[in-house]
């Protein structure tokens, strides 16, 4: 089969792999119709190479049709729809059990101290071959695989896989009062969902923040108050601007939906940079050990967020944080809630938005849509924000 492999920083190529096989009772295999590329896709693109072995399948946002199943899986059957999400549980365990698949205790990574299985991202998760692909292993079939109806296009339901359930808890992690006001920081396509997100279940205000002006208009079109971050001179500016929409206070809870790329923190740019382009025996311990993440967008939400507000951080970080303003932190008496999205916590909240009313415009959510040949230049265009990129998806 066809599939999109990482070969080194900066450098994807699609080339002719093993098909994939049922391997356990709990397996199943789909035919994938349409993946996504993920902001995630290009922290292993840029900085979490030393994570990296060159052949690793990535992706991990499929949607496609069953074509095999074990015999551990009953409720799947050969020509079902689904959509797979990113991370791989079993369902039956304590933290599954418990609306934790992220930290299932049977897929779980111990040796690397990780949490669950995910597809397509690193060692640190398992090396498990990833869904930017003909074909996809699913393992733990039995509990992820989300059957969705025949009928409506791909991009009514693939975003079920990362895209919905991410922003989904970040607005949820949020705890958003009634009525009250949020600010997202970064207005990529989590960022973008989650002001939708936010929209739909009664935020009174949602403030957008980015550099990009189509992720802007995007948002603005959608009734988001977006700030440019180009249009002030200093981070300090910008809050100050969102107070005086907020009486002075801040908003009662900030998304911040960028992570560790943050633009700013040149230092930790440089640092980073330099890891990521050494031998990867000695890069994976440095970056997991020493390296400092950007840390421009985390200290913007702390210094922006109300006292007494919540930060909801579902941008990824992946490296130490420091210095972290704990005495602020704490004065300011902020919460904060993070990780990855547990999709299937949150999956059958979602569905009932995923109507032809198109609550969440998901039906034209993607900017671009390319053949899975094309997914080089896809990854090329996304990380560096050309050609209006907000959303890629691919066709096998």
């Amino acid at each position: 089969m066809r599939a999109v492999t990482w070969q080194g920083k900066r450098d994807v190529r699609v080339e002719n792999v093993p098909d994939p096989k049922i391997q356990e009772p709990t397996d199943a295999v789909i035919r994938v119709t349409s993946t996504g590329l993920c902001g995630s896709d290009l922290h292993l693109y840029e900085v979490l190479t030393a994570f990296m072995t060159p052949g690793d399948i990535l992706g991990h946002e499929p949607i496609g049709i069953v074509e095999e199943v074990g015999a551990g899986v009953p409720d799947l059957k050969a020509g079902d729809r689904v959509v797979v999400p990113f991370q791989i549980a079993c369902g039956d365990c304590w933290m599954c059990l418990n609306g934790l698949p992220t930290q299932c205790e049977t897929t779980q990574v111990a040796g690397e101290g990780m949490g669950a299985a995910l597809f397509g991202y690193t060692r640190l998760y398992g090396a498990v071959p990833g869904a930017q692909a003909e074909y996809l292993r699913v393992p733990q079939a039995q509990f992820g695989p989300i059957k969705i109806p025949e009928g409506p296009p791909d991009d009514r339901f693939v975003y079920l896989s990362d895209v919905l359930p991410t922003a989904w808890q970040a607005v949820s992690y949020a705890d958003v009062p009634e009525g009250g006001s949020v600010a997202v920081l970064g207005l990529g396509p989590i960022g973008d969902m989650a002001c939708r997100v936010a929209q739909v279940r009664g935020a009174g205000r949602v403030f957008g923040v980015d550099l990009v002006p189509e992720r802007l208009r995007r948002a603005k079109e959608r009734g988001v108050e977006t700030f440019d971050l180009r249009s002030f001179d200093s981070d300090k500016e910008l809050v100050a601007a969102i107070r005086d929409q907020t009486d002075g206070r801040g908003p009662d809870a900030v998304i911040d939906a960028v992570g560790t790329e943050a633009h700013g923190s040149a230092a930790a740019r440089l640092a980073q940079q330099a890891v990521s382009v050494l031998p990867r025996k000695i890069g994976a311990p440095l970056t997991e050990r020493f390296s400092v993440d950007r840390l421009a967008a985390l200290y913007t939400a702390i210094d922006l967020v109300r006292r007494g507000g919540t930060l909801s951080l579902v941008g990824v970080y992946g490296g130490m944080a420091d210095p972290l303003p704990l005495l602020t932190l704490f004065d300011k008496q902020i919460q904060i809630r993070m990780g990855q999205a547990n999709v299937r916590r949150w999956s059958d909240e979602i569905i009932p938005y995923l109507t032809d009313e198109d609550p969440l415009g998901v039906d034209d959510f993607a900017t671009h849509r390319v053949p899975l040949d094309e997914a080089p230049h896809a990854y090329e265009m996304f990380q560096r924000k050309q050609e209006g990129a907000v959303k890629v998806l691919m066709k096998p």
